[in-house]
């Protein structure tokens, strides 16, 4: 008996984006929405929308892939925490794929996947037949860049091969502290 093709939908929203896939057996229909801000009131309708040009019911659905980051703290949050929904509602996985494996995706190693970061900077991760560097924080301008749509595909086809297998529950990606700090003006007293 041949095994059924997945039917997968991932999405992105660390960057300033909605992106979203859908791997249809070997069929990948992808859209990526550009957008500064409004990604979590955008994300849902948008998916909602790729389902229904398929003819598909979230029910149809045999996972979830997700990009976990690096990236915007506030857009990883607001596709983890779409995934992690929608993977308890549905019964189904979320798969967790970050952006450094998605970059890596088909690429001959050994190979350095770049992430653009704040301040002129990148993130950067080596990929080498051995293994996997941890990823770090470099002074330097990120290399040649994969499109968004390019990622968004390699991110459902990842989640595809880790469909069947043991995965923890997707987790943010962070390879910095956020920029916010604690006010120094000290807590009001509180009158009761």
């Amino acid at each position: 008996m041949a095994l059924q093709k997945p039917t997968i939908l991932a999405f992105d929203t660390s960057a300033a984006h909605c992106a979203a896939a859908l791997l249809l057996g070997d069929q990948i229909v992808s859209r990526v929405d550009e957008m500064a801000k409004g990604q979590a009131e955008h994300l849902m309708p948008m998916l909602e929308e790729m389902l229904a040009s398929a003819d598909l019911q979230w029910a149809d659905l045999d996972g979830i892939g997700v990009g976990v980051g690096p990236g915007n703290f506030t857009g990883i949050r607001i596709a983890l925490s779409a995934a992690r929904g929608l993977a308890l509602g549905l019964g189904k996985p979320a798969i967790g794929v970050n952006g450094f494996d998605a970059r890596a995706f088909q690429e001959s190693l050994p190979y350095t996947a770049t992430i653009p970061a704040p301040r002129q900077q990148s993130y950067a991760q080596t990929f080498t037949a051995d293994g996997v560097s941890q990823p770090a924080h470099i002074d330097a301008t990120a290399g040649a860049q994969k499109t968004a749509e390019e990622l968004i595909e390699a991110v459902v086809r990842i989640a595809a091969t880790r469909l069947n297998t043991e995965t923890a529950r997707p987790e943010p990606l962070y390879i910095r502290s956020a920029d916010a700090a604690p006010p120094r003006d000290p807590a009001p007293v509180i009158l009761t």
